[in-house]
C-alpha cells in the first residue's frame, strides 16, 4: 500500500503579522473539559520544531509550550466544560472554546485560520484548514498549548478520581479505562452525552 503523500503547506491569502491559529484538544475523551488555544506568532522571532502537537513527544512538546508563551505576540488558552459538552454536543462546544480562546487573545487578530473544516460564528474574517496543525507554524502552536495544558489538567483530575488511570490515556477510552468505567461507575468529571458514560449511568 502506498503511503499518503504529505500536505501542501497553506498557503493564506492574509499576509499582515496579526494572523492567529486555533485548535483545540480534546473531542475524543470520555472525561474532562475539551480546551482550545489560539497563538500569534511574532514573525521577527521564529520557534523552529512547531508541529502537530500529537507527532512531538511530551518533553518536546513541554519544551515548545515554554517557547511559545515567551515569543509569541499573544496566545490564550480557553475551554468548554463538561456540562457545556453534554449541553451542546462535541462539535460545537470545541467551536465554542475556539471562539474563546480568539477573543482572549490580548492582541486582536487580523486574520485567524482554524484548524480543521468547520468555524466558529464570529466576526474574524478567517478560514479552516485541514490538518492544519501539520500545515500552518501559528496552528502547530496553538495545538501544543492546548494538549499541554488538557494533559497537565487530566494528571490533575487522577488525583482528585484515582482508579480511571486519566493521567495515562487522558481520558480517552482505552481498555484500562473503559474497565474502570465498568468496574467505579462515571464521574462528575465524565461526559454523560457521551455513549459509555451513558450507558453506564442508565445501569444505576
Amino acid at each position: 500500500m502506498k503511503s499518503k503523500s504529505p500536505l501542501p503547506p497553506y498557503v493564506c491569502s492574509y499576509s499582515g503579522d496579526l494572523l492567529a491559529g486555533v485548535d483545540e484538544v480534546g473531542r475524543g475523551p470520555l472525561a474532562g473539559d475539551v480546551v482550545a488555544a489560539a497563538v500569534i506568532l511574532d514573525p521577527q522571532n521564529p520557534i523552529p520544531g512547531l508541529a502537530d502537537s500529537k507527532k512531538l513527544s511530551e518533553k518536546k512538546r513541554e519544551q515548545l509550550f515554554d517557547e511559545i508563551r515567551e515569543k509569541a505576540l499573544s496566545f490564550a488558552i480557553a475551554r468548554a466544560t463538561v456540562d457545556e459538552i453534554d449541553q451542546l454536543n462535541i462539535l460545537h462546544a470545541s467551536l465554542l472554546a475556539m471562539k474563546r480562546a480568539v477573543e482572549q487573545l490580548s492582541v486582536q487578530p487580523e486574520f485567524v485560520l482554524v484548524d480543521g473544516n468547520r468555524k466558529p460564528r464570529w466576526h474574524y474574517e478567517c478560514d479552516t484548514v485541514v490538518k492544519g496543525d501539520d500545515r500552518v507554524a501559528a496552528i502547530a502552536a496553538a495545538s501544543i498549548l492546548a494538549k499541554v495544558t488538557r494533559d497537565r489538567e487530566m494528571v490533575e483530575l487522577d488525583k482528585v478520581y484515582p482508579g480511571y488511570g486519566l493521567a495515562g490515556h487522558k481520558g480517552y477510552p482505552t481498555k484500562v479505562h473503559m474497565e474502570a468505567l465498568e468496574r467505579l461507575g462515571a464521574t462528575p468529571a465524565h461526559r454523560k452525552s457521551f455513549a459509555p458514560v451513558r450507558r453506564q449511568l442508565e445501569l444505576i
